[in-house]
Order: structure tokens, then sequence, then C-alpha cells
């Protein structure tokens, strides 16, 4: 690995270190913020706020890293050049979205209301985060001038589904936070393995190699 592609390898694994940590520090018991976040909103899943979160979920949702490898197959039908690199971002992208199935089991932590499946990290936000993780990477290397609007909706996206779950009493503010926490560690890792990462100094429009 270059130097730069390291830094942000290290970056990655400090990143999903403080996610594991994060994920056994509340595992059995929800921090206060938790809780009172909690208590301040409870109720509000059955109110005008409620229903407004509801249809917002179920956009920025588990459906979107569906939507976006979709979008990856047609680049790399569009151009046989790039299926490798579009491969190497759907790879990311399964990796990161796998945080939440896999890691859920592993801390076994409960949901602020009765609700089915587990809690940590957020399944609903660990799919926006990821996607809009996946698609900083594709801008980086095809429209690089696009990064940091891209980037920008990513991040309103992610802070979106957050607030929504947490307002519908699904979820702890810390699942919010650890689904983050997973996916720029999960992503960056991965990213900076299969040399998404960093992007190329000078506009190619290439994802070969």
């Amino acid at each position: 690995m270059t130097v730069p592609r390291v830094r942000w390898a290290v970056a990655g694994v400090v990143l999903f270190a403080a996610f594991l940590g994060l994920g056994l520090l509340v595992a059995r018991e929800p921090l206060s913020l938790d809780t009172e976040v909690a208590n301040a909103l409870r109720g509000q899943d059955s109110r005008p706020a409620g229903a407004v979160a509801e249809v917002i979920t179920a956009v920025l949702g588990p459906v979107l890293p569906y939507v976006l490898g979709v979008a990856l197959i047609a680049v790399a039908l569009r151009d046989r050049t790039r299926w490798t690199g579009c491969l190497r971002l759907g790879v990311v992208l399964v990796l990161c979205r796998l945080t939440s199935i896999a890691f859920k089991p592993v801390f076994e932590r409960q949901r602020p209301r009765t609700y089915p499946d587990l809690s940590y990290p957020s399944g609903h936000v660990v799919s926006v985060a990821a996607t809009g993780l996946v698609v900083v990477l594709l801008c980086g290397w095809l429209w690089p001038r696009q990064v940091r609007w891209a980037a920008t909706a990513a991040v309103v996206a992610t802070v979106l589904a957050a607030a929504c779950r947490v307002v519908l009493g699904v979820h702890w503010v810390t699942d919010t936070v650890g689904a983050v926490l997973a996916v720029l560690g999960a992503g960056l890792v991965s990213a900076s393995a299969l040399r998404l990462l960093p992007f190329p100094a000078v506009e190619r429009g290439s994802l070969n190699g």
C-alpha cells in the first residue's frame, strides 16, 4: 500500500474499533444520553412527527443499497471497461451493509420500545451511510467535481435517517452513531484495500485497474 492508502486504512481500523468499543459499552445498559432522548421523544411514533418519519425511513433505508447496486450494474453494462471498478464498489457496499447484519447478534442490544429485531447498529442508518459512502467513491473516480456535493448529500441523508429512527423510538441515539462508525470503518479499510482510495490526483473518468 502507498502511504496515503495506509493512512485511510488506519483511519478505518480506528473507526471500526470505536464502533466495537461503543457497542460493548452500551450493550447491557443505555447511556444517559440514550435514555434522556428516548424519554423526551416517547410517544412521537404515534403522532404526526412519527408519520413523517415513517415515510422518510421507507425511502432512506435498506432499499438504497439495492438501488445503488442496480445503478452500478447499469454503469458496468454501459461501459464494459468499468466493470472491475464497479465490482470493487459493490464489494465495499456489501461489506458496509453486512456490519449491521453481522454485529446485531453479537451485541444483542434491545430496542427502546417493543420492536422486532435487535438494535445495535441501526440497519437503516447503515444502509444510508453505506450508500452515501459508495456514491462518494464513485464520484471520486468518475466525476471528481461532484465529490463535495455527494458527500454533503450523504451526510444530510444519514443524519435525517438517524433522526427519524430515533423519533420513531426504534433506536437509541448510540445505535445511529455506531452505524456511522461501522460504515466508515469497514468502508475505509475495504476501499483502501481495493485501491479505491485515495482518489486519482487528476480527473481520469476511469474505474479500471
